[in-house]
């Protein structure tokens, strides 16, 4: 049996925006936790796209980063 993959569960078919909002609020709750510096090879088209998208919203690309896995989880997380 083949198991389903992230992008099959429903809550992925539902439409993504960026709420400023919900980033501030991220980056305040995240703002003072520990981190561990990991690494996650992207390609450069990728990379680039993120950097416009964080300027857009006025963050850093990183930033963005940790805001969209920690949506990711949370989304994963109620569709379980």
């Amino acid at each position: 049996m083949k198991k389903p993959s992230a992008k099959s569960l429903k809550s992925y078919e539902e439409p993504f925006e960026l709420v400023p909002d919900k980033i501030l609020a991220a980056m305040k709750r995240y703002k003072d936790s520990r981190k561990k510096p990991t690494s996650v090879a992207l390609d450069e088209k990728t990379i680039e796209e993120l950097k416009l998208v964080a300027e857009k919203q006025g963050i850093p690309y990183q930033v963005l980063i940790r805001v969209l896995i920690l949506d990711g989880l949370e989304r994963l997380k109620k569709a379980a």
